[in-house]
């Protein structure tokens, strides 16, 4: 159940006023989120039937990323919450089991993020969840250069000869809204798509339905339907060459912002774009909807399959 408050209780100037606790190298946005600038994390073997302890990796070049400063826990979340999804990063991180006893399949383990099995269990259903306490999309910490590159680490563990692939020949990554999720601790689905979700994306790209550049995204003309589960739904469409960038601060910046939208409402998907003969095309399509949209939707669970 979603029991966290919402976004709009922490006005953003508040959280610019706190920039200065934390140090503006961490708390800069802007400029340094789109060139890159993330942690990248370390890679992790297959721990296999659920363990007694977790695999551990050496730490990237710096260590791990930073985590949201104390000031900002109650959008957040604190480390002491008892929320089943940070339960299991806990057990992974150092042991401790949680209180309903059941202990995950640590997938992965690095300093930034673990991967998990998701629910229903299948070859293509993981997600990748954050070491840091972060309760999802409305963490305003998420939009900063010090963040860890969750999107990018996601796909590099998600594709074809990644440490956890998904088995599908089509996948996709996505994070629900804060009001469309069931678990209050920050994770990005690893699945499967449909071949025709695919096919209707490379169509839109042919047609040059979509945006090239983070500025166009919210544009009316990159606006398109696509078919999932329950029908047609409306998503704003940006084609990237890579992952290096911020996905949260590019919709923050270029979407919620310029249009009076919280961020809370948001969701986020990521379709790799295939070739024919089933190779990567060196882009990626991000598609991002909220309910403001007309037939627009909230959650990446209907493009999405399990």
């Amino acid at each position: 159940m979603n029991d966290q408050q919402n976004a709009n209780d922490v006005p953003r100037r508040q959280f610019v006023a706190l920039s200065g606790a934390v140090g503006a190298a961490t708390l800069l946005t802007g400029a340094a989120a789109l060139s890159g600038g993330t942690a990248a994390a370390a890679s992790g073997g297959d721990a296999g039937p659920t363990p007694d302890t977790c695999p551990t990796t050496p730490p990237p070049p710096g260590g791990a990323s930073p985590c949201p400063p104390a000031q900002l826990q109650g959008i957040c979340g604190r480390p002491t919450d008892n929320e089943p999804l940070w339960n299991d990063v806990q057990y992974c991180v150092n042991g401790t089991v949680p209180p309903s006893g059941q202990k995950p399949d640590c997938l992965k383990m690095t300093p930034n993020y673990i991967v998990l099995h998701g629910k229903p269990q299948s070859t293509q259903n993981y997600l990748l969840v954050p070491t840091c306490r972060i309760t999802g999309i409305e963490c305003p910490f998420l939009e900063t250069s010090g963040v860890a590159n969750y999107w990018h680490e996601a796909w590099e563990t998600g594709r074809s000869g990644g440490d956890v692939p998904v088995q599908s020949r089509y996948i996709g990554f996505g994070i629900n809204s804060q009001g469309a999720r069931q678990l209050n601790q920050l994770h990005i689905h690893m699945a499967g798509v449909r071949p025709s979700t695919q096919r209707r994306l490379q169509d839109l790209e042919a047609q040059g339905r979509m945006a090239t550049s983070p500025s166009q995204w919210a544009a009316p003309a990159n606006h398109a339907p696509i078919t999932g589960t329950g029908g047609d739904r409306e998503y704003r469409i940006l084609r990237l060459p890579n992952l290096t960038v911020n996905l949260f601060d590019l919709v923050y910046r270029y979407v919620a912002r310029p249009n009076s939208l919280s961020m809370a409402d948001q969701t986020i998907i990521v379709v790799p774009k295939i070739t024919a003969t089933g190779g990567f095309a060196n882009a990626f399509y991000v598609l991002n909807s909220d309910n403001s949209l007309h037939d627009g939707t909230s959650t990446c669970d209907r493009l999405l399959v399990y």
